[in-house]
């Protein structure tokens, strides 16, 4: 039997796998460690076998952001009302980027145009035209969705950085309550969860079709 790997490539190695490793190496190291050397010792081959399976390391890039959204899309495929299927993959890919913040940048940087993303995008459209939308309000609303879910990761994470604390509202905790009473009283009462879902909620009734 004939192999159908190409030249240079390597039994059990896949795009899928070697994106894994670079997600690893990334939340390990950090994205500016990042090349295509140390990627080859995270799966343990030479730098240039990654050749085969990325042209370059743009490609790896984009491929890394593809492969952030295609973790998110699968909440897309739940039976539901277009919200609830739309907050599941706001949900998931807000976990998907907290969980390797490394990514952040990349994501908010690189708005990769590739098979994958596209395929995100059209599933997140069929979703929308079979609950009325019209295909530009339904672009309009998947466009907004990821940038919200985006921004909101990259401040929390900036936050993080700067802070060591995951939440704005933990860094008014030394704030004066004599001077400041509403922010501590509110700040005391925060729950981040609640306001990520107030916020999908207000998105969602502002694009919903009338």
């Amino acid at each position: 039997m004939t192999s159908n790997r190409t030249r240079g490539q390597k039994a059990g190695l896949t795009n899928e796998a070697i994106l894994d490793g670079a997600v690893r190496l990334v939340d390990r190291d950090g994205l500016a460690k990042l090349s295509m050397r140390r990627l080859g010792a995270e799966v343990d081959v030479e730098a240039m076998t990654l050749y085969h399976y990325f042209a370059n390391k743009d490609a790896l890039l984009d491929g890394l952001v593809a492969h952030v959204f295609a973790r998110a899309t699968v909440s897309l495929a739940d039976e539901g009302p277009w919200q609830a299927r739309l907050a599941g993959y706001a949900h998931s890919l807000r976990a998907t980027l907290l969980a390797h913040p490394g990514l952040v940048p990349l994501v908010v940087s690189r708005p990769a145009v590739t098979d994958a993303t596209l395929r995100v995008m059209e599933h997140g459209l069929e979703v929308l035209h079979s609950a009325g939308f019209a295909p530009r309000a339904a672009l309009d609303l998947v466009y907004t969705l990821n940038d919200f879910v985006i921004g909101h990761v990259a401040a929390t994470a900036a936050t993080a950085a700067l802070t060591g604390q995951s939440g704005q509202e933990q860094r008014l905790n030394t704030v004066d309550a004599e001077r400041f009473p509403l922010l501590t009283e509110a700040a005391g009462a925060a729950r981040p969860d609640t306001r990520f879902d107030a916020a999908l909620d207000a998105l969602f009734r502002g694009f919903a079709p009338q």
